[in-house]
């Protein structure tokens, strides 16, 4: 009998443990849009030609992304989707469009480095990163995620669990869309357009 209750007692624990972690888990991101939460806002990075603001990039679309240079697929996906998607529009339409890439990763990713890696995808990005405090903040301003995953018996050291979205921010500067990170280019250059 006592070992009956305590097994009740148990499973009775793992279902509230079950219920909490339900309760408490993340949201998508569009679900919490949905519900009128404001995401996105201004910040300020280091780039290797200096501080950037989200500010200076007023009157043309933004396509900003949270990663890191040694991501082995989720971010050179986004940058080449993204590529892509600047890539079928016009010289003119182009010119309206910069990417952001901010790395979460600012030990590994110097600024010199971030500029060489988003360069390789497209001349219009810019490869980015602040201090940990920045960083945090700015993650939270967009409703992103990040953590440090330590790789026993290899040379990286750790990864980046990170989330994977494309955020397109309108020329008035505010978040607009919220994309995968591997999302059709065609999409993503019609979704600018509409920016435009």
């Amino acid at each position: 009998m006592k070992t009956l209750r305590n097994l009740l007692l148990l499973t009775a624990v793992m279902l509230a443990g079950v219920v909490i972690a339900f309760y408490f888990r993340p949201q998508p991101i569009e679900d919490r849009v949905a519900l009128g939460e404001q995401l996105g806002g201004n910040f300020t990075l280091q780039s290797a030609k200096g501080e950037i603001k989200l500010e200076d990039f007023k009157g043309k679309v933004v396509l900003f992304f949270i990663g890191y240079a040694s991501c082995p697929d989720i971010c050179p996906t986004a940058l080449s989707v993204a590529a892509q998607g600047l890539n079928n529009l016009s010289e003119d339409e182009q010119k309206q469009v910069v990417g952001i890439f901010m790395s979460v990763d600012p030990d590994r990713d110097s600024t010199e480095k971030l500029a060489k890696y988003t360069h390789y995808f497209h001349d219009n990005f810019y490869g980015a990163t602040a201090d940990r405090a920045t960083i945090d903040h700015v993650v939270k301003q967009y409703g992103a995620f990040y953590r440090m995953v330590d790789l026993e018996n290899s040379v990286m050291g750790y990864a980046v669990d990170h989330s994977s979205k494309l955020y397109l921010i309108g020329p008035d500067g505010k978040l607009a869309k919220v994309l995968a990170h591997a999302t059709n280019p065609n999409k993503l250059t019609s979704e600018i357009r509409n920016l435009l």
